[in-house]
């Protein structure tokens, strides 16, 4: 029996790619111990044991940026940190560890490395963290989700994605879609989306005042499905064809549904829309070091999708850029194809054999 530690958490960007694996070891293997290393911050508090796993504890330590207090605790801290993990691959005889960035994982590496026990790095941006550059020095295998990712000796795998976005058939799903949203499921679909919180300049350009560019999609002959974000106050005008939503629980049937889609970069956004072969036009957040513009290079170089800067969309440049490509049929199908060649649904399966490979030396 394999006794496997995933270590990673944080955010959603982190967990979800980990619960993919996590799953996949299972389906393969039942008698197999899955264990997923964590914070008592992050969301995998949460979300793991929610989805059955057995979740082992490590204390959050940042890596020092500058000098402070947290800074001067580190050299005492992290050494502490990575003791909770040798105990850990100690006492429960793990076999093999897998991280895949934030906070646990930087003492995992460092862990299994002293225990000689041997790890894999998955990378989920194209700009990678700095817990998967310092662990991918010495990992057995490294694998990331986007070509260009500077990361040593790593293998582009593509990003492990949810089960339903996996085995998604699109054009099965599209009546049933249609229904739930109140769209025609004859005519073609915008969607626009800006993640769990939405995208102020998104609902800005598209929903927001008269000159709002929903009205030109809806003009261009298309439907458009709008999810603002919970925190949101656009107001639904109640036009036909023109469907507002807060917060979506089925991404899976706004996919269906989508001919076009318009939002942010996040790495498993990218991932997801380039995997299920629909064209894009990206708007990366401003916020942070770049790494959503760089996530969503690839599909643009390769011709799957179109980037605008986030101080550079507006209504107007919706009107410009966007409502032309509605009637591109042929830019749209060449768009559609292109994606074919960036996106993967098989990322979780790429991750497995990394850790196949890691366990056989």
């Amino acid at each position: 029996m394999t006794t496997y530690l995933l270590a990673g958490g944080g955010t959603a960007g982190h967990v979800n790619p980990l619960l993919a694996v996590a799953d996949a070891l299972k389906a393969r293997e039942p008698d197999a111990e899955v264990l997923v290393l964590g914070t008592r911050e992050g969301l995998e508090a949460r979300l793991v044991p929610e989805r059955g796993y057995e979740l082992l504890f490590v204390d959050k330590v940042p890596f020092p940026r500058r000098p402070n207090r947290a800074a001067a605790a580190f050299p005492v801290q992290f050494p502490r940190a990575v003791g909770q993990v040798r105990a850990h691959l100690a006492q429960r005889r793990v076999d093999v560890v897998v991280g895949f960035g934030g906070y646990a994982s930087a003492p995992a590496y460092v862990a299994a490395r002293r225990a000689r026990v041997p790890f894999v790095v998955h990378e989920a941006n194209a700009r990678p963290g700095l817990a998967n550059v310092l662990g991918a020095r010495t990992a057995a295998r490294v694998g990331v989700a986007f070509e260009g990712t500077p990361l040593k000796r790593s293998r582009v795998v593509g990003m492990p994605l949810r089960r339903e976005i996996v085995e998604l058939d699109r054009r099965a799903l599209r009546a049933e879609a249609a229904a739930h949203f109140g769209l025609d499921a004859e005519r073609p679909v915008l969607l626009v989306f800006g993640g769990s919180l939405g995208a102020q300049r998104l609902n800005a350009a598209f929903g927001e005042g008269e000159g709002a560019a929903w009205r030109d999609v809806i003009a261009a002959g298309w439907q458009l499905l709008h999810v603002t974000g919970e925190r949101s106050t656009l107001d639904d005008p109640g036009t036909p064809g023109y469907a507002v939503r807060r917060y979506v629980d089925r991404m899976d049937l706004a996919f269906a549904l989508a001919d076009l889609i318009v939002s942010r970069a996040g790495a498993a956004t990218v991932s997801e829309i380039s995997a299920l072969g629909i064209p894009a036009v990206y708007v990366p957040y401003a916020v942070g070091n770049g790494e959503q513009a760089l996530n969503a290079s690839s599909a643009v170089r390769a011709g799957a999708a179109i980037l605008i800067p986030d101080g550079e969309f507006t209504a107007d440049r919706v009107r410009s850029e966007v409502v032309p490509l509605l009637a591109d049929d042929g830019l749209r199908a060449h768009m559609t194809e292109a994606a074919a060649s960036v996106g993967t649904r098989t990322g979780t399966e790429n991750v497995v054999a990394l850790i196949d490979e890691a366990l056989a030396g």
